[in-house]
């Protein structure tokens, strides 16, 4: 393949709602640190030439000699220190690339993506040069109003749930973030957003996996465990 693809994998957050003194991305789950599974996908992947991996400033020294160099993870040709915001650290993975075609931007703490999700995104994103991955929403779902009622209940059939990675064209999503960062980004909870704001371009729905769930809670990393001993 002719494009070039850069991943970026966001590892800065704190993971407050998993109550351990151990940021989430590097718990364990069957003897590997988080962290580890998704970058062990963008490594394997022949769609990805290089990773930029986004995390805290106090523990790039740790991603660097405990994680990229331990398992021998050559495709992360930089580990960077993120922002204060989710956004921010996707800005910096955006300014530390070196000019891909595309971006695979993705969640350190979802550790259950593989090639056929890389290879649904990739065909998307080649179709409209912006792309998400996600599932339908097996759940109903109802729209509140300020003060906790229903306000609307939309077709299930039109909900989907949305994960990581998100994918663009590179020029696009730099162009979208660049011109967002001068107004109010307090709202802003996805790249999706971003683009769907800034641009106008429509941003294309792939299918994920409801294996791809984000380690968050405690909960979440027993729902994980058990994914693992099933394979």
């Amino acid at each position: 393949m002719s494009e070039k693809c850069t991943a970026i994998v966001l590892a800065a957050g704190k993971g407050k709602r998993m109550h351990s003194k151990i940021q989430k991305q590097f718990l364990e789950i069957q003897g590997y640190p988080v962290l580890y599974y998704s970058l062990h996908c963008f490594q394997e992947s022949s769609m990805i030439q290089d990773i930029i991996l986004v995390t805290s400033e106090d523990v790039i020294s740790y991603c660097k000699e405990q994680i990229v160099d331990k398992y021998a993870f050559s495709k992360v040709t930089r580990v960077i220190p993120g922002g204060k915001e989710r956004y921010d650290s996707v800005y910096a993975g955006l300014l530390a690339c070196d000019n891909p075609d595309y971006v695979f931007i993705h969640d350190g703490a979802r550790p259950f993506i593989n090639e056929e999700i890389l290879r649904r995104g990739l065909s998307a994103v080649q179709q409209t040069g912006a792309c998400v991955i996600g599932m339908p929403s097996k759940d109903t779902v109802k729209i509140a109003d300020t003060q906790g009622n229903v306000l609307e209940t939309p077709d299930r059939n039109c909900v989907w749930t949305i994960q990581t990675p998100q994918i663009f064209s590179y020029a696009l999503i730099c162009r979208a973030h660049e011109s967002i960062r001068k107004k109010d980004m307090s709202k802003v909870t996805d790249d999706a957003m971003v683009v769907e704001q800034e641009t106008g371009v429509k941003v294309r729905l792939a299918q994920g996996s409801y294996r791809n769930i984000k380690i968050t809670t405690p909960e979440d990393l027993k729902i994980a465990q058990a994914f693992f001993q099933e394979n």
